[in-house]
């Protein structure tokens, strides 16, 4: 049977067990995996439902223009909603958001203006504040306010509450959300603790949000709030759609502890997921110990990884903030001390830097013309040319040198350097900040990884 739209898509998203970053946990963790949903995320059940009260009441008429602060995924499920139904949307965000979310909400027809991350909810330049000036100023339009609209946290509590009770077939223990909006965690909440009062729900929140101290003391702790980069929740003021009874513990999970679990749940468990999830199942990870044998846990996967491709997933950007504990070629070289680059000059007889090689027990050696690498020897190399021709050995070097080795950057992974070096070329060069050469070799990046 077809359907009669996109919008007919959202919802059903299936509930998948993780089976290997989970295995030392006593109890079984399913993964409600909402990137399923058309616009790769929860957030498209929420944003229809706010569209469809908000026809109801008259608060959109035909035509007219949606208006929302939002970090990228609510947008999408709005802008899906709007291109259906005939509305032009203007969307706020921040500049710590991936730039794939504003460049896909474009891509919908959406029009976009980021605003600075670092200042206060109420100050004009504020992602919420241009917001709320733009709904004044526009004809016709629709200020969505997804943090206080009720309707965000009912289209859990009517869709994806009793999804998770009809999949788990009511045996549900456990709800972990990372929780920004409050919408999903106390939608879903109330409804599973209306079937069943013992189930525990469980919040993850982040460092530099005030959530977590709000849930403990009942107080909105300005100290709290600091810039973070973790995407998609904890929040800097605490929204109208939280309802803190139905919610039983907080939990704060690091931006790098986040990231790095991200990545772990797409090359462990075959599920390419967004910060949210990361963090989600990072904070679960935290709590272990108050899970028991019999007990099931749901986590909340919010979005799709293809939103973090340039962030979470992207080497660089994870190593530049310190999050990415890979092995360098600094780090190869780290313990060498001052030994010296050993090299050979092209006018030097053959003979000659067999000996270097043999005294220095190295198989590849570069060639260097006064302070430029011009070529390379390696023991398999002239090992062929002895073979065909014993008397190579009173040539000089430059007639059988091989290609000039790589030079790469000194902070480059080592993953990167295997791929680098092969049958033809057999090891790489990079300068430190002294500007001294070093060179690493395959045995090198074998070593390394046996460690």
């Amino acid at each position: 049977m077809w359907k009669n739209s996109i919008l007919e898509t959202i919802g059903n998203t299936p509930l998948i067990r993780l089976n290997k970053i989970t295995k030392d946990l006593p109890c079984m963790v399913l993964a409600k995996v909402e990137y399923f949903n058309p616009g790769n995320s929860i957030k498209d059940r929420m944003a229809l439902k706010m569209l469809e009260v908000a026809e109801q009441e008259g608060k959109i008429k035909p035509g007219g223009t949606i208006i929302e602060g939002t970090s990228g995924n609510t947008g999408m499920g709005l802008a899906l909603a709007a291109c259906v139904k005939g509305y032009k949307c203007i969307f706020t965000t921040t500049d710590k958001q991936s730039k794939e979310k504003a460049d896909i909400l474009k891509a919908v027809g959406a029009e976009v203006i980021v605003c600075p991350t670092n200042v206060e909810p109420d100050d004009p330049r504020s992602y919420y504040s241009v917001s709320k000036r733009l709904a004044t100023e526009v004809h016709n339009s629709w200020y969505v306010n997804q943090y206080d609209n009720l309707a965000n946290r009912l289209a859990h509590y009517e869709q994806t509450g009793p999804e998770i009770w009809e999949q788990t077939e009511g045996k549900i223990t456990h709800l972990v959300v990372a929780t920004g909006t409050g919408g999903t965690i106390v939608g879903i909440g109330k409804y599973l603790k209306e079937k069943n009062p013992n189930i525990k729900v469980w919040a993850i929140d982040s460092y530099g949000s005030l959530l977590k101290k709000y849930f403990d003391t009942g107080e909105i702790d300005e100290n709290e709030v600091y810039p973070y980069i973790s995407e998609g929740f904890g929040e800097d003021f605490v929204p109208a759609n939280y309802d803190m009874q139905y919610i039983d513990k907080f939990e704060k999970v690091t931006d790098k502890d986040g990231a790095v679990m991200a990545r772990r749940i797409a090359k462990e468990e075959g599920l390419f997921c967004g910060y949210s999830a990361g963090s989600c199942l990072q904070g679960l990870m935290q709590l272990k110990k108050d899970l028991g044998p019999n007990d099931i846990v749901v986590c909340i996967f919010h979005d799709h990884g293809s939103r973090y491709v340039a962030k979470i997933y992207n080497d660089q950007w994870m190593m530049e903030r310190g999050f990415l504990e890979v092995k360098t070629f600094k780090d190869l070289v780290s313990g060498r001390g001052e030994t010296k680059l050993v090299s050979i000059a092209p006018g030097q007889k053959v003979a000659e830097a067999i000996e270097i090689m043999k005294n220095h027990d190295i198989e590849n050696v570069p060639v260097i013309d006064g302070e430029q690498f011009v070529g390379s020897l390696s023991e398999g190399g002239l090992f062929n040319y002895i073979l065909s021709d014993p008397e190579i050995k009173n040539h000089t070097v430059e007639s059988v040198m091989e290609k000039e080795y790589p030079l790469v950057a000194f902070d480059t992974p080592v993953e990167k350097l295997s791929r680098l070096i092969t049958k033809q070329v057999g090891a790489v060069l990079s300068k430190d900040e002294t500007g001294t050469y070093h060179i690493v070799t395959k045995y090198d990046i074998i070593q390394s990884l046996a460690r």
